[in-house]
């Protein structure tokens, strides 16, 4: 059995409300005992801290995320801060950067995106980037902020735009798209990557993989993202499993 970390999982979601525990055994049981819960906005910490307190293997990452804008005020940077201190988390997170989403004011995130990464920095803690149509400006944000560790969270970006991260030392977290036969780019992107950068993710309940289409996401899918990812690689299983679950307990600074 691989021992397998799921670097981005929404385990606070309602839409496991009514079977957290069995969907928590069902990634056990599939190797999954490790997963990084990341927040959406100030009201889900309390949320995500307790519930990692309850379950071994969880680790809390708090933040202010850009597509839930309407939920934050501007107290809540301050708020944040003070959290941090108290509630010591896995990463700064969910952070970043949403152009695809019509009608999300871009100067009130890029202010949301700068304060949190300025905490994190301060903390020399990691940080859990979402760039969804914001990817060139997210990479100079980062480059431009300098002293950051983290992973861009989904990626969909080009090879370049890959570089560009590795080159700050910045992870691609990769779950369900890249099983999809038509995701050729990203595909040949996990297919040549340093492996020393590559995370796995489910980004549950979001983006089930193609075995999945229309169904709820879940933790215990990363290992079939493992076993993509290996076969566009040509390397064993247990190589991919190893090396990943060792990058996410090395940026993470996991037990």
């Amino acid at each position: 059995m691989f021992q397998l970390v799921d670097s981005h999982v929404h385990l606070d979601d309602d839409a496991f409300a009514g079977d957290r525990d069995a969907v928590l055994e069902r990634a056990r049981r599939a190797g999954v005992g490790t997963m990084v819960v990341p927040a959406v906005d100030a009201g889900s910490w309390p949320t995500i801290r307790d519930l990692c307190a309850h379950h071994a293997g969880l680790h809390p990452a708090y933040g202010l995320h850009p597509m839930f804008l309407s939920h934050h005020a501007p107290e809540h940077v301050d708020a944040l801060s003070s959290w941090l201190n108290e509630n010591p988390p896995a990463a700064v997170g969910e952070i970043g950067l949403d152009f695809h989403v019509d009608g999300l004011d871009r100067e009130l995130q890029r202010h949301y995106f700068l304060r949190q990464l300025q905490l994190a920095r301060e903390r020399d803690l990691p940080v859990i980037v979402h760039a969804r149509g914001a990817l060139e400006e997210v990479t100079l944000t980062l480059r431009r902020s300098g002293g950051l560790r983290g992973v861009v969270h989904s990626f969909s970006g080009s090879e370049q735009q890959a570089r560009q991260l590795w080159d700050l030392g910045f992870h691609l977290g990769i779950g369900g798209p890249v099983t999809y036969e038509r995701a050729q780019r990203l595909r040949r992107i996990v297919a040549q990557m340093p492996i020393e950068f590559l995370l796995l993710e489910s980004d549950a309940p979001d983006q089930p993989g193609a075995a999945h289409r229309g169904e709820r996401n879940e933790p215990a899918h990363v290992a079939e993202v493992l076993r993509c990812i290996a076969a566009l690689r040509g390397e064993p299983e247990a190589d991919v499993a190893a090396a990943t679950s060792a990058n996410a307990r090395r940026l993470f600074r996991l037990d």
